[in-house]
This record gives structure tokens, C-alpha cells and sequence, in this order.
């Protein structure tokens, strides 16, 4: 077990204030567990307050860099794994902590993140950690436990020259030689082998008013399928959650970070709260279509375990 361990936090964001993330809580959330947090910060749109809310931290280990989103050069979202990528090669530690905006950890797991990183600080196998999901749906009370919402991922790695996000930044790679040009290649990629972080992120990305998470849903679906496309599918003023009675209740608590923004909740009246509804103002997402809600029932009653979904991982030590 090493003696000293370091680690380095770090994200990218575009018009977090706009699009309703909860990037500050994002950042303080990890901020008692690392020794540095790099940022690449975006050029936010005109009045955008993002720059704001992370100067407000006002902690000495926050680095923001600000960049230029170029997504000609990076399309089809690979712009996301190109900004990762920015602010994760100017890290420092020996584990990097990967956390989105729109994703935040508990308190209560911190020391447990610390444990695991100084275990296998020293293991040469062992090039990740691997997290549990909690993904909320609509507001703070529901989460999607859905065959196609992924129930891991990866969001530490260690400060390897060799590992680079991939794809739209949802995960990682090992690609040496990597050129850092075309982020959804083929050739020379090879799935990282991980440990359990014994952690969760608690993912909050599809919690926004229903304005805001039409705005972030026609802002993501542009970069994934161009302007015309969206323009043709998403053409309401508000997103439309589909019925949230659905949904799974959670009944744990949150971090402590989100305490004003799960206090602040006020768009309830605007949710279909029931459990039915016939028609969506907008194309089905994955967990709607009915032969995914049909595995889905399988997988949480049955199997009680996600199986035939796509890793993008090796677990290698299980604890």
C-alpha cells in the first residue's frame, strides 16, 4: 500500500448556469477528498454565470482553464471527451477524479474512495475505479433504474500517459499512442480493468425544470445528431418527463451539498406525477420503448442485476 497517496479532481462545463447544473455542488462534493481540482471551462454563452459559480468556491485548489469549444473538429459529441481530456492531462495526483456537472458524491463515501485508491495505489493491474449509480428522474424523489440507464462506471483512473475519456466522455480507454484526434476509433483501444470504488455517484442530470431540460436536451441532442434533427423532435418549450409515478422512489438521503437545491425544488406542479400517459411531446426515450421496460422488469424482479449490457470495463478485483 503506498504511503501517500494524491488525487486530482477534474471536469469540463459549458453554460453550467443556463442548463441548471449543479456544477458547484459537483465540485465541493469532492473537494475535502483531492488536493487539486483542474476544470476546462467553456465559452459560455452571453450572461452565463458559470465562471461565477466556481470563482465563488473560492478554494486554492480549483485551476480553471478556460478553453474554446471546437466541434467541427469534434463531432458527434467527441467534443465532450476532448474537453475531459483537456483538463484531465493537466492533473498532478497519482488517481484522477473524474466527475461530470451534473454528478455529485456523498459524504459518506469519501473515506471509503480513500481506502480503495491506497489499496490499489500499488497494484499494476488495477488502472481504475469502478462506481455504482443513482441516476434521478424528473426531481430529487425518483430515480430511472432502467435496463438502459448504465448501473457503473468509471470516474477514477490512475494518472496514466496511456488512459484518455472516450467516445462523448463517458468513459475511458487505455490507447497508446493516442493522438487525442478521433475519440470513437477502433484500433489500439482496449477496455481498463478495474476495482469497485464501494461508492456511488449521485447523478442528476435529468433533474431540471421541464424549460431547462429542454434547453440541455436540445443543446445535447444538436451535438449528437445536428441542428435539423433536433430542430424536427424537439420542438416543445418544456420537456416532457413522461409519468414520473413510474419511477423509483429513493428514500436515502442526498449529499449534504445538494441540501438548498433539494430544498429549492418548485416544478413539481408541472410533472406528470401518475403512472400512465399515452402520448410524449417528444420521441420515446430508451427506457420508454416497450421491450426495454419489459427487460427492465426482468432485470430489477428477477435477476436482480443488469446482464447482457455493454461493458466498458474489465472488473478485475471484486473486494
Amino acid at each position: 500500500m503506498a504511503e501517500k497517496v494524491t488525487i486530482s479532481g477534474f471536469s469540463f462545463v459549458r453554460n453550467a448556469d443556463r442548463l441548471f447544473y449543479p456544477v458547484k455542488e459537483s465540485i465541493l462534493s469532492i473537494l475535502p477528498l483531492v488536493d487539486e481540482f483542474v476544470i476546462a471551462v467553456g465559452d459560455n454563452a452571453p450572461g452565463d454565470g458559470t465562471i461565477a459559480l466556481i470563482e465563488s468556491i473560492q478554494s486554492p485548489k480549483i485551476k480553471i482553464l478556460h478553453t474554446v469549444w471546437d466541434t467541427e473538429t469534434y463531432p458527434k459529441a467527441t467534443i465532450y471527451a476532448q474537453q475531459t481530456n483537456v483538463a484531465m492531462k493537466a492533473c498532478t495526483g497519482d488517481w484522477l477524479f473524474y466527475i461530470q456537472g451534473d454528478e455529485v458524491v456523498h459524504e459518506k463515501d469519501l473515506d471509503a474512495i480513500r481506502k480503495q485508491c491506497e489499496k490499489y495505489a500499488d497494484d499494476p493491474e488495477v488502472e481504475g475505479l469502478l462506481f455504482d449509480y443513482y441516476h434521478f428522474w424528473a426531481d430529487y424523489a425518483h430515480i430511472n433504474r432502467s435496463h438502459s440507464a448504465y448501473a457503473q462506471e468509471i470516474r477514477m483512473v490512475k494518472n496514466r500517459k496511456d488512459i484518455f475519456s472516450y467516445g462523448d466522455a463517458q468513459g475511458f480507454r487505455r490507447i497508446p499512442g493516442f493522438d487525442m484526434r478521433n475519440f470513437r476509433q477502433k484500433e489500439n483501444v482496449f477496455k481498463l480493468k478495474v476495482a469497485p470504488a464501494q461508492a456511488h455517484i449521485y447523478h442528476y442530470g435529468w433533474v431540471r425544470p421541464p424549460d431547462f431540460m429542454m434547453r440541455k436536451k436540445q443543446f445535447a441532442n444538436t451535438l449528437h445528431h445536428g441542428q435539423a434533427e433536433t430542430d424536427a423532435n424537439y420542438k416543445a418549450a418544456m420537456f416532457d418527463y413522461g409519468p414520473v409515478g413510474r419511477k423509483f422512489p429513493f428514500k436515502d438521503t442526498h449529499p449534504a451539498v445538494m441540501a438548498e437545491r433539494v430544498k429549492s425544488f418548485d416544478w413539481g406542479h408541472l410533472l406528470n406525477n401518475g403512472k400512465s400517459q399515452k402520448h410524449y411531446n417528444r420521441p420515446p426515450l430508451k427506457h420508454e420503448k416497450w421491450h426495454i421496460r419489459v427487460w427492465s422488469w426482468f432485470e430489477i424482479f428477477v435477476f436482480r442485476k443488469q446482464i447482457f449490457t455493454a461493458k466498458k470495463f474489465t472488473l478485475i478485483r471484486r473486494d
